[in-house]
């Protein structure tokens, strides 16, 4: 039987990225998790892919990266109440993983008004090994994307979540 292994694979770079650096989790996300996200990004066209923690009423940001001369400037650090963030609707239930188009929801009330158009929004929670949900995993595009891939960036969570210390108080 011969393995289908192409290293060019994107899920492999992401899994050499964040399995193959280092075999114990770490309390913080790993410094390869930038480089993860510009691949997420570039592959499935996205203007900007984010790591968001969800702790204590906030959503932060705690990696970022964006198509060069996005504005507004997103950047790690930043943050906002946990309530007003897409983040917390996706984890809860009350806003779809995948959002082809996303200014029907913003219309509608069910998604904040961000300051700027959305189009295809992709978000996926972030799940630790005892269930408790770090944060998510997320990418957007200013316009409509036909085609998104809601597996990868689950594939990417899930690896990710790995790598997090185990028994964190999250969400």
């Amino acid at each position: 039987m011969q393995l289908d292994y192409n290293p060019d694979d994107i899920d492999v770079k992401i899994s050499e990225l964040l399995v193959a650096t280092s075999d114990a989790a770490d309390p913080e996300l790993p410094a390869a998790v930038r480089e993860v996200l510009n691949l997420i990004r570039t592959k499935l066209s996205m203007d900007v892919a984010f790591v968001s923690e969800i702790t204590d009423g906030r959503r932060i940001f705690k990696a970022v990266d964006s198509a060069t001369g996005f504005t507004p400037q997103l950047e790690a650090g930043m943050s906002g109440p946990v309530e007003e963030s897409w983040c917390q609707r996706v984890v809860e239930g009350r806003l779809p993983e995948v959002m082809r188009d996303a200014a029907p929801y913003v219309t509608a009330g069910q998604a904040p008004d961000p300051g700027f158009p959305i189009g295809t929004h992709l978000s996926t929670p972030v799940r630790l090994a005892d269930g408790s949900v770090y944060g998510t995993l997320c990418c957007f595009s200013r316009g409509v994307k036909e085609k998104t891939d809601i597996d990868l960036l689950r594939r990417t969570a899930n690896l990710l979540a790995g790598r997090l210390a185990p028994g964190a108080t999250h969400a």
